[in-house]
């Protein structure tokens, strides 16, 4: 929402001002300069990246205008899916996790919490790592570091669309200027044409200029930042979430577990400690 907010105020505050100094819109509209600045664009996202990463850099793009980030609730219904996981764990031994983790779209605890159940990756994220501790395959020192290994993993594949989007914002200035030359050209094979001829090329040739900056300061530079806030956010999240399982696995209570939680986010995001006990322990009926 941001996004869309703050690229309104971009738009609007240049346009204002353009109509203000007594421009006409009509002025910056040359769709010869729009099909080139955007076709080489296009053109540079295709040659310097795979197919995954730039179907991965559009959904990030529609993530960052959605809002991207977990939010305060996310936290809690994990923090709540967690302590009830636990909490079965400890009470019935780490067996009775099984069914929930190796199916968890028909677990009972997992369908509590419908909005968790349907980011897949977080869900899979958290049923691999409680498998090891169930089938009693690594020892509860050695989770952490495999987790670990995984969110490098997921941040590394996360920062491919940052380095599309940079390689863009900084290429569009000179794309821009790609365009104004070949529309200076053009201006050259009609001085004998008139001023106005003349005036009309060079204004079309300028605007190539003018659209090349201001998309990529206006526009893709920025997002660039909000994708990277993100990909921090949803690392915090995946950091926060191994933290405690991890705590878990070595003997640690389960409020206590999910409290290690807690402490790995800011203040705002998560209630205080007693708070989030009444709120755990509430969720599961004592």
């Amino acid at each position: 929402m941001f996004v869309i907010i703050g690229s309104l105020i971009v738009l609007g505050a240049t346009v204002g001002a353009f109509i203000w100094s007594g421009g006409s819109l009509i002025l910056l509209w040359h769709p010869p300069e729009i099909l080139a600045i955007g076709g080489i664009s296009l053109g540079v996202a295709v040659i310097c990246a795979p197919k995954d990463v730039l179907i991965h850099t559009v959904h990030a793009i529609l993530g960052a205008l959605k809002g991207a980030g977990p939010s305060k609730d996310d936290y809690l219904d994990l923090m709540k899916v967690m302590y009830e996981l636990f909490m079965l764990g400890r009470r019935n031994g780490l067996l009775a996790l099984d069914e929930h983790v190796s199916s968890p779209e028909s677990s009972s605890i997992f369908q509590n919490y419908p909005s968790f159940l349907a980011d897949k990756d977080k869900v899979t994220f958290l049923c691999s790592a409680l498998r090891p501790i169930i089938d009693g395959k690594i020892k509860p020192d050695q989770l952490e570091p495999l987790l670990k290994a995984e969110i490098d993993a997921k941040k590394h594949a996360a920062h491919g669309p940052i380095n599309v989007l940079h390689l863009l914002g900084d290429s569009l200035p000179g794309i821009g200027i790609v365009a104004a030359v070949m529309g200076i050209i053009l201006t050259m094979s009609v001085l004998d044409q008139g001023v106005m001829v003349i005036g009309g090329k060079i204004s079309a040739a300028l605007s190539g200029t003018f659209l090349g900056i201001f998309v990529a300061y206006g526009f893709i530079n920025p997002l660039c930042n909000v994708i990277e806030f993100g990909n921090e956010a949803e690392e915090t999240y995946y950091i926060c979430m191994s933290r405690s399982i991890g705590a878990f696995a070595r003997g640690l209570a389960p409020i206590m577990a999910v409290e290690l939680a807690r402490r790995s986010l800011e203040a705002s995001m998560v209630p205080s400690a007693d708070d989030l006990e009444n709120i755990l322990k509430s969720s599961t009926g004592g």
